[in-house]
């Protein structure tokens, strides 16, 4: 398809009201509950969903009914995601191979809106022979989603601050950016831009940009005016649904809540912060199983060179050499009596979160 011209969104901030923003909810319904009360989200707010509502999770036409009433309400304003754009498939320009993509696609994530909505609508989409058809059906069906899917903007913009879902570019003027521009960009705060109103985005999950410790809490980065995050939710087993706060429309006291289901429990003795560690994760993660265990298995990470147990669970197959899940040998810095959130118990301790942080922890807990 010819790259689409982005849709912008003027919008104006009444005075004195908070400005909510999550991301990449990825049809997760608990965590967009579960961080919308955390906040104390009211009538009184002005909330943002920038981007990637759907896809990944378990519930995306769920979540696009949730969304769906809550712009309804008038104070929130949702944008769409590289995960999103949905309506796209019935543009006059769409490919004939698109559909066969789409097709494929559906078939092998078995998840998502389309397979959602099959499911609602009783059809089977193992027995789809012609996907053309499915989607005239489901057009019939869920005209009134697909609207509002092609009525949503690809940023917005306010006085201070652009919402976008990936990026932006400081090097041509907003109006002139493709849908691409905006929510299409890997490593955003690595590109070396800077901008003179905020660019808040999701897209990337935070914890990437680390490598000795995995941190899933928003980056505010003023001197490039970049406000990043998406917090891995569905994405990262120890991921979590952030929510950026921002108190008032020419504030720039910047703060958030965050939303993730773990257990919590108190921690019993004191743990002193490892001084090496490294995070493995998405996109450079094939290491070298060094010697299988039941439990754990000692690897070599095959670029760097780095050794850690892995849990033997996260390895992806049973060959010498294989990509594994998101892991890190970080040991977190803990005071008895400290807060826990659990996310994995092991016969060795167990792989908790502490504000945000996730490493592991040996002492004792109640």
């Amino acid at each position: 398809m010819p790259e689409r011209r982005a849709r912008i969104e003027q919008l104006t901030i009444p005075a004195g009201r908070r400005i909510l923003v999550v991301s990449d909810i990825h049809g997760n319904v608990p965590y967009l509950e579960g961080v919308l009360r955390r906040a104390s989200f009211s009538d009184r707010d002005e909330l943002i969903i920038d981007g990637d509502f759907l896809e990944k999770g378990a519930e995306s036409l769920r979540t696009l009914h949730i969304v769906m009433a809550l712009c309804a309400r008038g104070n929130t304003h949702a944008l769409l995601g590289n995960c999103d754009g949905w309506a796209e498939i019935y543009a006059p320009d769409w490919p004939e191979r698109g559909d066969e993509h789409v097709l494929r696609y559906l078939l092998w994530r078995k998840s998502g809106l389309l397979w959602d909505m099959c499911n609602a609508a009783g059809i089977d989409p193992f027995e789809v022979e012609d996907f053309s058809t499915l989607k005239q059906t489901l057009k019939k069906k869920y005209e009134t989603e697909f609207a509002f899917l092609a009525s949503l903007p690809d940023a917005i913009e306010t006085e201070r601050f652009l919402f976008a879902h990936a990026s932006a570019r400081p090097d041509k003027p907003l109006e002139e950016h493709t849908a691409d521009d905006l929510n299409h960009c890997d490593h955003f705060l690595t590109q070396g831009w800077r901008f003179d109103k905020w660019v808040i985005v999701g897209h990337w999950p935070v914890m990437l940009y680390g490598e000795d410790r995995v941190c899933a809490n928003p980056i505010v980065d003023r001197e490039k005016k970049i406000i990043s995050i998406d917090g891995g939710c569905v994405l990262k087993d120890d991921g979590q649904l952030n929510c950026l706060i921002i108190p008032e429309r020419d504030s720039e006291d910047f703060g958030f809540v965050a939303y993730d289901p773990f257990p919590e429990r108190r921690a019993l003795d004191d743990q002193e912060e490892s001084r090496r560690s490294y995070y493995i994760r998405w996109g450079d993660s094939t290491v070298q199983v060094l010697q299988r265990g039941e439990e754990f298995s000692r690897c070599r990470h095959l670029r760097t060179g780095y050794e850690m147990d892995i849990l033997t669970k996260y390895l992806f197959t049973d060959n010498e050499v294989t990509d594994c899940n998101d892991c890190t040998d970080y040991v977190l810095p803990v005071k008895a009596g400290d807060t826990l959130r659990i996310v994995e118990e092991t016969s060795r301790g167990v792989f908790a979160k502490r504000n945000g942080v996730s490493g592991w922890y040996f002492g004792g807990l109640a």
